[in-house]
């Protein structure tokens, strides 16, 4: 039997039976349409948004807690915890003030101290954070509502980077759980958003279930993104972990949840052609090759652009993600349609060019060395782009060494910097989001601040110039100019090999609407009919 009919006779068996009992959250439930239940990507195992950077971790955190600014559908700052703010004639004084109604869910109001408090925390763990931290003269509190942030010189982003919505995201919390060491999870979960965490209703591998703030106040503005107003529209809602794909397809055919957070791509025309199921873009994904700038042949750039010239956007994201309706080729690091979305230099690699690839490898000292490319078939769409990437190399002249680990593997020898034939790597496929991507100050693949960038640990003195260039630019027209002189510099040194970008879409029942667009799936305005 072929794949696609496996599903469907899955999916005509559990409409047949009426699917497997879900799990109740409690012995009694509110009306059926005030209840959303969700398929996640991930089981919840982490509580706290500053500590893991993991997706399902942030979606929880945005549930429940909130940050100063949000990012809107375009990816700009707006005012969410903060009432106003302005920032003196230099760009070295910021003053905010916090709106009236905020409150934790233990009744306490949010004060100025709970937010020093939490930034600091989050200033020494994240990438966004630890760059704002570097130019960081001082955060005091002034009185409840206010504090000032004082930099040391400009930073041109400082209410997008107090919105991150991205890596470790800058939650408010009260301030003795802020006081938590940074690398010691908070497993408290009393924040200020519109959802509280139902302790009581959690189960591990199974269940997690948010019910209303009813004490929550949303700002009086249209919700944007996951900016503006973030009005409650539900009385509950359950997150209910299905690992198997067919088991989610048959459950939202059948009714038993509302969302699929990110429907496996196999399945995708299934559930198009279901009656009474809509799919739809959510995010944007940018797809990249990693190298390992550590070791021969990638410490070499002349070998990082060889490679650059040897694997063709077009057929990884063929491989990986199939219909040309959910993918485009892209040679921006920052994300093609963004507002960082500059390509250029990137137009010589847009069509391989085996010549000049063996050219470059050859002047780079390649003389057949075995290049370890490390990958995984849990995340299939990985997995045929590492074998499209292996295939194209070997083309080129290169000889790879492709090998199947699981995804858990991966990810545990990613950060390893032994050498590739002790138990090390010199490449590997992941994904990143667009949200993620799409600045210089949150793309974490173009930091190439040596020991202290991402795993691969790019170098180069210059690059890390430029984007400090950028940070500190005022202004449309000087931001644009340190952009585009950063993205030069960086198709020359090829942090990685950029493999294009795809739409992740998500699949709904039709009488559910409302969802917004933004970085993380969030559950405000959503109404189910």
């Amino acid at each position: 039997m072929t794949p696609t009919g496996y599903v469907r006779l899955m999916l005509l068996a559990a409409t047949a039976l009426g699917g497997a009992a879900l799990p109740q959250a409690q012995a009694q439930q509110p009306a059926a349409n005030r209840v959303l239940r969700v398929a996640p990507h991930a089981d919840l195992r982490t509580l706290d948004p500053v500590v893991a950077s993991i997706l399902v971790t942030r979606m929880h955190g945005t549930m429940i807690y909130e940050t100063l600014f949000s990012w809107d559908a375009q990816l700009n700052p707006q005012p969410q915890m903060v009432d106003r703010f302005e920032a003196s004639p230099d760009n070295l004084t910021w003053t905010f003030r916090l709106r009236e109604g905020l409150r934790f869910h233990d009744g306490q109001p949010v004060t100025s101290r709970d937010v020093v408090a939490s930034l600091s925390r989050w200033m020494a763990r994240d990438t966004v954070g630890s760059k704002l931290r570097e130019y960081t003269a001082s955060l005091d509190v002034v009185d409840d509502r206010s504090f000032v942030l004082k930099l040391k010189r400009p930073h041109g982003a400082v209410p997008f980077s107090l919105g991150s919505a991205v890596g470790q995201i800058p939650a408010i919390m009260r301030e003795s759980d802020a006081r938590t060491e940074p690398t010691t999870p908070v497993t408290n979960t009393i924040g200020s958003g519109p959802f509280r965490f139902n302790r009581d209703a959690w189960r591990p591998g199974a269940l997690v279930v948010y019910d209303r703030n009813a004490d929550y106040v949303p700002r009086n503005e249209p919700a944007n993104g996951m900016a503006g107003g973030r009005v409650v529209k539900l009385d509950r809602v359950e997150w209910h972990i299905m690992p198997d794909p067919a088991t989610a397809a048959a459950a939202l055919q059948t009714g038993e949840i509302d969302i699929w957070e990110q429907p496996a791509q196999d399945l995708i025309p299934v559930l198009q052609r279901a009656r009474g199921i809509q799919v739809e873009k959510y995010t944007t994904n940018q797809a990249m090759l990693r190298p390992n700038h550590l070791f021969p042949p990638f410490n070499d750039p002349r070998a990082r652009l060889a490679m650059a010239y040897l694997v063709n956007q077009p057929d990884a994201l063929t491989a990986g993600v199939g219909d040309e309706q959910w993918w485009t080729a892209c040679g921006s690091y920052f994300v093609c349609g963004s507002p960082n979305g500059t390509a250029v230099g990137s137009d010589a690699y847009a069509q391989p060019n085996v010549e000049t690839a063996r050219r470059l490898l050859a002047e780079s000292g390649y003389r057949g060395e075995r290049v370890v490319l490390m990958t995984t078939n849990d995340i299939p769409a990985i997995g045929r782009m590492a074998e499209v990437a292996a295939a194209a190399l070997r083309e080129g002249g290169m000889n790879i060494d492709l090998q199947f680990q699981d995804w858990g593997a991966v990810t545990t020898r990613q950060p390893k910097k032994d050498p590739p034939d002790q138990g090390g790597w010199n490449l590997f496929v992941t994904f990143a989001s667009g949200a993620t991507m799409q600045s210089p100050i949150t793309n974490i693949g173009t930091n190439m601040a040596c020991d202290r960038a991402w795993a691969g640990w790019p170098c180069d003195e210059e690059a890390e110039r430029l984007r400090n260039a950028y940070v500190e630019a005022v202004g449309d027209e000087a931001r644009q100019k340190a952009l585009e002189a950063l993205h030069l510099r960086l198709t020359a040194m090829q942090p990685y090999r950029l493999l294009g970008q795809f739409n992740q879409p998500y699949a709904r029942r039709a009488n559910i609407t409302g969802l917004l667009p933004g970085s993380v799936m969030t559950f405000w305005n959503v109404e189910k009919q």
